[in-house]
């Protein structure tokens, strides 16, 4: 063993220890940490990766760096969870190695053992990621990307890196990454739907090892006003009719700036992805939705799950001993709009595990006077839920705001027919400029009644318009807690089904 490698060995080994001594020691309750959502136990995190679901455990791997809280040498880290909301940390699942980091992917549970990986009868978990060889990358080459998998044998906990990876090589192809991989059962072989560059070129594999090239999609299609990355692929039924969604994270270019998510809707024959779609869509307009993806082996049920932030500033947002999460999962499902096939997002039902009693509030101040102040029906801070009906959808806000004068102003403007969320004074802002500021969601409804769900955390709220078809997502960082919410809109306006929802921690 070389002196490179015995250096590289022993700088895991002491990530290992600071990893599991921060997460020891952790209360999970430092300022901003989420209290719905999963965040590292320590140090970086971004896009979620190889999300599985096997034997009643849903697996969430991730991007991380247990050596900081910025972005540095990816490894996978790896949490489980039995319900989608409580998570358990698990030791670092991937290291870097002589191939490169260990970039984004998928995970798949290989029930016919087409890889020949099972033994015994066991199923194998196979992972599939993109090596990056940063050596190759700082001398200017064009193939310093390449995809390679690994499998587990017992139940994820421990993984092997494939003797013959990588198993794609790149063609030539600078950004060539983010394998999702699907089993495509009608022509009985696995789907790698992998990023490069501004398209998404397929694959297909009889047995994850050996992969061919099918076709590619997206040139001059959507949004190009970045890179593209983290794709994925799957379908999804509305009225018998089976559709095929591909999802496609862009940054820059996201429709309130820097990381966003964008989504066709089409058919796929297993060797060629078609779409009429003509406007670009956006799964998520808020500012801080990016690399979602949906967990594999879930059969019809499509559950996504984000990386809870933007990379204008993600390795500058104001904590400490961590830094950055996931979304909330969001179950996926298709509307037909005037004709048009759209994708809406809601809240998976397991967050209702973490439900206090909920609180159903009259609302005829509103009708009376036009503000309801909420605050006296909850104790804050904490976290919570707030959702309403109207049948006559007109202009309202929801104000959030602490006694040191930060308020975080959401809400839906008329005139516009738009939503809105405001943190220009919500908080903590000077970290980076382009933080602050209000985030735009079109109304993609002319229906005459609206209805929203409000997920409030720590440092985030999760908007949830009109069943889901507009969705925006915003971290916030106030410098106290908010202590006030007050509800405001037109006289007149009649406010159904106000409910509001105290969650418990998912520590």
């Amino acid at each position: 063993m070389n002196l490179k490698r015995i250096l590289s060995c022993l700088c895991c080994l002491l990530c290992i220890i600071s990893s599991r001594a921060q997460q020891t020691n952790l209360k999970y309750n430092e300022p901003h940490r989420p209290q719905l959502h999963f965040s590292p136990a320590a140090r970086w995190m971004n896009d979620p990766n190889g999300m599985v679901y096997f034997q009643g455990t849903y697996h969430l791997f991730y991007q991380h760096f247990p050596g900081g809280t910025t972005w540095g040498p990816m490894h996978w880290g790896h949490a489980t969870s039995k319900d989608l909301v409580h998570w358990q940390q698990k030791p670092i699942a991937l290291y870097p190695d002589s191939l490169g980091y260990i970039f984004s992917g998928s995970a798949v549970a290989d029930v016919n053992n087409t890889s020949g990986f099972g033994r015994k009868g066991q199923v194998p978990l196979v992972a599939i990621f993109t090596h990056h060889d940063p050596k190759g990358e700082k001398e200017g080459k064009d193939n310093f990307q390449n995809q390679s998998i690994a499998y587990s044998l017992d139940n994820g906990n421990t993984w092997t890196k494939y003797a013959g990876n990588p198993v794609v090589k790149n063609p030539g192809i600078r950004d060539f990454r983010d394998p999702k991989v699907m089993w495509f059962a009608a022509g009985k072989k696995w789907i790698m739907t992998l990023a490069t560059k501004d398209r998404i070129t397929f694959y297909s594999s009889p047995d994850l090892k050996n992969w061919k090239k099918e076709s590619e999609f997206g040139e001059q299609r959507g949004a190009h006003g970045g890179v593209w990355e983290c794709p994925d692929l799957f379908p999804l039924t509305l009225n018998g009719k089976t559709y095929w969604v591909l999802l496609v994270s862009i940054n820059p270019g996201g429709p309130n700036g820097g990381s966003a998510t964008q989504y066709f809707i089409g058919q796929f024959d297993g060797h060629t992805f078609k779409s009429d779609q003509q406007q670009t869509r956006w799964i998520d307009y808020g500012p801080d939705n990016y690399a979602g993806i949906t967990w594999s082996n879930t059969g019809s049920r499509k559950i996504f799950l984000g990386w809870m932030s933007n990379w204008n500033y993600a390795n500058e947002v104001p904590t400490d001993t961590w830094r950055n999460g996931a979304t909330i999962p969001r179950d996926l499902s298709l509307v037909n709009i005037n004709g048009q096939i759209h994708l809406t997002s809601q809240p998976s039902p397991e967050l209702n595990k973490l439900a206090v009693k909920p609180i159903t509030i009259t609302a005829s101040e509103i009708a009376k006077t036009g503000t309801l102040n909420i605050t006296k029906h909850l104790k804050l801070p904490g976290q919570y839920a707030l959702e309403f009906k109207v049948d006559k959808l007109n202009s309202y806000s929801i104000e959030l705001s602490n006694d040191e004068g930060e308020k975080l102003i959401l809400g839906y403007s008329k005139t516009e027919d738009r939503y809105f969320i405001d943190r220009t004074q919500a908080g903590i802002s000077s970290f980076n400029p382009a933080f602050a500021g209000i985030a735009y969601a079109p109304r993609l409804t002319a229906a005459p009644s609206g209805d929203l769900k409000l997920v409030v955390d720590a440092s985030s709220v999760e908007l949830f318009a009109d069943s889901g078809l507009s969705v925006m997502t915003s971290l916030v960082f106030p410098k106290k807690p908010y202590q006030q919410l007050v509800f405001k809109a037109n006289r007149g306006t009649v406010v159904k089904h106000l409910l509001l929802t105290p969650m418990k921690s998912i520590w």
